[in-house]
């Protein structure tokens, strides 16, 4: 065997190897499009009871109702009632809700609860409902830009106290919940990700979303006492300007700079 045809196929077997032992993300994260700067986005309504705080815009179409704000208070954000804007939105996620369901699927976990399970990055599907009882540990293996996807053949339910856990560098962003009718997040569930749900969306007492959104289609969002942040997802939402920052650090170094001066002219 020549040199050059060694080379080749040490080449071959070092490309093979690699394929084999190197995690493979086949599955994309769907645009959402005039959406992403949404935290909230109703069919019908959308409802609040009790302090809830939502960071990110909040939408409702076709619908036209919004209510319990306040109490509740809307962060970096505005309230889009049956107007263009939500309406956009709407369309957006209908687009992102279709991307989600034509990906190929990693593993069928129907019948499986999703509590106690550790998963890497893949799309995993359930034939009809799915429930999440205790803890869901995502492990990105280290790439900040894993995706997972779920997809459910009817409805997902949250037990109380229940959460979503992100590790191996991943961001909660990348995380798609497709619901193929309504959601429901149990008391004080901790939850991540991004849910997409053909019907309707429920949040009960003290459940969080703290980074990703409520987005459904045709039913309501029904939130009570909740928080809810797209900041970390959404380059659409404002944060503070360089130039405020740079404000607010010349103030503190200049009054620092004042009081040395001050004790250093009292001490003489």
């Amino acid at each position: 065997m020549t040199i050059t045809r060694v080379r080749r196929v040490s080449a071959i077997a070092a490309v093979t190897l690699l394929s084999a032992v190197a995690p493979v993300f086949a599955q994309t994260a769907p645009s959402l499009g005039s959406a992403e700067s949404y935290a909230v986005l109703g069919g019908s309504t959308v409802t609040n009871t009790g302090t809830s705080t939502i960071t990110g815009n909040i939408g409702v179409s076709p619908g036209s109702s919004v209510t319990g704000f306040p109490p509740g208070v809307v962060v970096s954000g505005t309230v889009h009632s049956a107007d263009a804007s939500a309406a956009g939105a709407q369309a957006a996620v209908t687009t992102a809700f279709n991307a989600l369901g034509a990906q190929p699927v990693t593993q069928d976990l129907s019948g499986t609860n999703l509590g106690g399970l550790t998963l890497t990055p893949g799309v995993y599907v359930f034939s009809s409902s799915a429930q999440l009882t205790g803890a869901l540990t995502l492990n990105a293996l280290g790439n900040p830009a894993a995706v997972f996807i779920f997809r459910t053949g009817s409805t997902l339910t949250t037990a109380s106290g229940s959460s979503v856990v992100m590790i191996g560098g991943g961001s909660p962003c990348n995380v798609y919940w497709q619901i193929g009718s309504s959601a429901t997040l149990g008391t004080t569930t901790a939850f991540a990700g991004n849910i997409l749900a053909l019907t309707s969306i429920t949040l009960n007492t003290a459940a969080t979303i703290l980074n990703g959104r409520a987005l459904a289609r045709n039913g309501a969002v029904t939130l009570d006492t909740n928080t809810i942040s797209a900041r970390n997802c959404s380059a659409s939402i404002a944060v503070p300007a360089l130039s405020e920052w740079a404000a607010i650090l010349l103030a503190v170094l200049l009054a620092a700079a004042g009081a040395i001066a001050l004790s250093r002219r009292t001490a003489a």
